[in-house]
């Protein structure tokens, strides 16, 4: 079995080029308002994490040790999580917007033996007994108060002075020589789309992940990453790039002021975004270019330019991102630069790409007429299949399973990115996995269904449990919402089942453009108006002709990761109180 590690990419940095900056942080504010940033050089952050991985391994917390990791977006976040890997520990992600209860729950199930995190985050565990059985160290960032444990800096010092006497090259830490099928990390879904669960990642998976990262992209060493998802940034040593981390509440990317996302763009020229539709969306419709900045770039006090011309790429993930918000944020960008969107999820990441002059030029006009979204051609070094939509486990792979191109069916994907389990789940990995006899590995059901055309490209048709299901026909989401999204009042809209009479019927939520919705004098501010154009609009389709039931909802409800993803069930309840 082949040795890897994760953090190796880091330790090569630091050697080829120790002063690049790894990360950059937010910390305040100087007397002009400018942000000032703390920082980390690679040959910096390779030397905390050395300490902190002698440190840990010195206190309790060394290979295959499950370590919960509660700690904020931070210097100590990145050099915390690369020890940890370093150490060849386990860190256990739980995302905390997913509320206490489910947090409860997977930290139960997780049996973790060592947990890192805030005073905070210390206060909660102890209030609600996350892991109370399980958990042997404890290490605080901050003060320890009175629960006991290590502190962040005693466990750095004890590195720092177990490092100083070592016999080792350099004083350097020498990583875990962990396999490529060893446990690197459990990162727990959001549970947007399900139970939050526990997805295995080995140091493979990682691998191959900043593999077909970098194929996909075409990221080059030296880059500048902004990044408004924190987890992305740790991908940055491993693709030779500079993270530049913005001032923002990571939980609500929907409510970013924008200002914050073009300040750094221009300070640091950035050649690289990482951001959900959600935000996307926001500085699309708010930033106003020729608003002078906080921070001007630095080599001139000019307003910032109408476009970012150092932006490379723009990269988009979490939910399907709209026609719309692309065409908003592409008004920023060079004509050369795109908005990629990403097909994937935390079990399997990425599976397919599509940019944006492909979407806006070609395949938003066939989204419009109810053939789905188009989520590109599959990744290199991925297998993607459709087979039929079924909700029971399937043991064994075969390609009988296989439907044929063009027929819609549930996507699932094999290659050296997709986990294998989930932790301690047996059930739910017996209903998302199906093992492959001829490689002995696992296949992943995406829980998506899509199609593939003619051309190759796969195309996303929604999730398999958001289906509707009525004794004449099934609606998927994206094809039907795809026609009713083109509308020009409507922001987003939502297929639900509601059961009325005993008979499930199609009913369409509707959230409206904020500019409609804000007392401006339109027409289509008419929501009798709107109706009948929607209705209008669908009957040009046999697909939605039968969708006669609209219902207009203030704000959806949303995922709290991304922002996006579309709480289709409880829009489901809520429909069913309004038609009852």
């Amino acid at each position: 079995m082949p040795t890897v590690n994760i953090a190796s990419h880091l330790k090569g940095m630091a050697q080829h080029h120790p002063d690049q900056q790894a990360v950059l942080f937010p910390a305040s504010r100087d007397g002009t308002g400018r942000t000032v940033y703390s920082s980390f050089t690679y040959k910096k952050l390779d030397e905390e994490s050395d300490f902190l991985a002698a440190g840990l391994d010195e206190v309790g917390i060394g290979r295959g040790v499950k370590t919960v990791l509660m700690v904020p977006p931070s210097l100590e976040f990145f050099s915390l999580t690369f020890a940890l890997f370093k150490v060849g520990a386990v860190p256990v992600l739980v995302d905390p917007g997913i509320g206490i209860k489910n947090l409860g729950k997977c930290l139960a199930e997780a049996e973790p033996e060592a947990f890192i995190g805030i005073t905070k985050a210390h206060v909660a565990r102890l209030l609600f007994c996350w892991a109370k059985k399980s958990l042997k160290q404890l290490v605080t960032v901050g003060s320890r108060l009175g629960w006991g444990g290590y502190n962040l800096a005693q466990v750095t010092e004890t590195g720092r002075n177990r490092q100083s006497n070592s016999m080792s090259p350099n004083n350097h830490w020498q990583a875990a020589q962990t396999e490529s099928d060893e446990t690197a990390a459990i990162l727990f879904t959001s549970g947007s789309t399900g139970i939050p669960k526990g997805a295995v990642y080995s140091h493979g998976n990682f691998a191959a992940q900043v593999s077909a990262l970098k194929q996909a992209f075409g990221i080059e060493p030296g880059e500048v990453d902004l990044c408004t998802f924190p987890l992305f940034a740790l991908f940055a040593p491993a693709l030779g790039m500079t993270a530049v981390i913005p001032r923002m509440d990571f939980t609500k990317p929907a409510t970013v002021d924008p200002r914050e996302i073009a300040e750094p763009i221009a300070r640091f020229g950035i050649n690289n975004l990482f951001g959900s539709p959600a935000l996307l969306n926001r500085v699309g419709r708010d930033w106003k270019p020729e608003t002078k900045t906080a921070e001007p770039p630095l080599q001139s006090s000019a307003a910032v330019s109408q476009t970012w011309p150092s932006l490379r790429r723009v990269l988009s993930a979490g939910a399907p991102v709209s026609p719309a918000i692309l065409e908003r944020f592409s008004k920023f960008l060079s004509v050369d630069s795109q908005i990629y969107t990403p097909y994937g999820a935390t079990e399997s990441l990425p599976v397919a790409v599509i940019g944006s002059h492909e979407i806006l030029r070609e395949t938003r006009h066939l989204t419009a007429q109810g053939s789905g979204t188009c989520v590109g051609h599959p990744v290199e070094s991925i297998e993607v299949r459709i087979i039929g939509i079924t909700d029971d486990p399937i043991a064994e792979w075969t390609d009988q399973l296989c439907l044929p191109q063009g027929q819609i069916g549930e996507i699932v994907v094999h290659g050296p990115m997709v986990t294998q389990q989930y932790y301690k789940r047996p059930d739910l990995t017996a209903i998302a996995k199906i093992r492959d006899p001829v490689t002995g590995r696992m296949r992943h059901r995406m829980g998506d269904v899509g199609y593939f055309d003619d051309q190759g490209r796969l195309w996303f048709c929604g999730r398999k449990s958001h289906r509707v299901v009525t004794n004449d026909r099934t609606y998927f989401t994206e094809p039907v919402e795809g026609i009713f999204n083109a509308h020009p009042a409507v922001f987003r809209t939502a297929l639900v089942g509601v059961v009325r009479a005993g008979k499930t019927e199609p009913v369409l939520c509707v959230e409206r453009e904020p500019w409609i919705a804000s007392g401006v004098k339109d027409r289509r501010q008419d929501q009798k108006q709107i109706i009948a154009e929607l209705r209008e609009l669908g009957s040009r389709f046999e697909l939605t002709r039968s969708i006669q039931t609209f219902l207009f909802h203030p704000s959806f409800p949303v995922d709290i990761r991304h922002n996006s993803k579309i709480f289709r069930e409880k829009l489901a309840v809520w429909a069913t109180s309004i038609v009852k």
